[in-house]
């Protein structure tokens, strides 16, 4: 199972409904700025309940966007480290924004949240290969012969409407991914060139 860290700017936002954390594999970064000495006691007894799977990480000195490049160093090190894992940053600032949209350019699964509760996680399929998305999707490919979507919004948009609208943005995203790497969907001269096995 994929690990997913979530990194929680506390100088920005203190989440609430923490405990939800407890039935997933989660682990749980706290960014906690020098002058921050408190932790609500309902955030507190929630973090406890999450054993060794919770780290508190405090800023010996203050600075502008102090906590903010922390988190970008433990983001960047973790994803090098896990580069399979889920990262949920929570925090309102939009600063994080342009580093999360270079992350996910270089294939690294991460988004930001306002809160906990908001947090979506990529799902894992159990079922047999013939039924993964993927597999899934190349036979619908196939099937459509000529009338294939011409360009990645396109493919994308009949990707969702394929699978019912039932796929998280995140899973959208992977699948994406996927069909990329292993070359089966290409972008040349700004449209689509699929190159699906002859068996599918």
């Amino acid at each position: 199972m994929n690990t997913n860290y979530v990194l929680i700017d506390f100088e920005n936002v203190q989440p609430k409904q923490v405990d939800r954390l407890k039935d997933g594999a989660f682990r749980v970064l706290v960014f906690v700025g020098p002058q921050q000495t408190k932790i609500p006691l309902e955030m507190a007894s929630a973090l406890q309940a999450l054993g060794s799977g919770v780290e508190y990480i405090k800023l010996e000195k203050s600075g502008k966007n102090a906590l903010d490049f922390s988190i970008a160093y433990y983001l960047g090190a973790l994803s090098h480290h896990d580069p399979t894992a889920q990262f949920h940053i929570i925090s309102k600032d939009t600063g994080f924004d342009p580093l999360i949209q270079h992350l996910k350019a270089k294939k690294v699964s991460v988004k930001r949240y306002a809160g906990i509760t908001d947090i979506t996680v990529r799902k894992q399929s159990h079922a047999p290969a013939a039924g993964n998305p993927i597999d899934r999707v190349i036979k619908d490919l196939t099937r459509r012969k000529t009338s294939k979507p011409r360009t990645l919004k396109t493919l994308r948009s009949s990707i969702l409407a394929h699978f019912k609208k039932e796929l998280a943005e995140q899973e959208l995203d992977d699948l994406m991914d996927a069909l990329q790497k292993q070359g089966i969907v290409k972008v040349e001269g700004g449209k689509l060139a699929y190159h699906l096995p002859e068996n599918a």
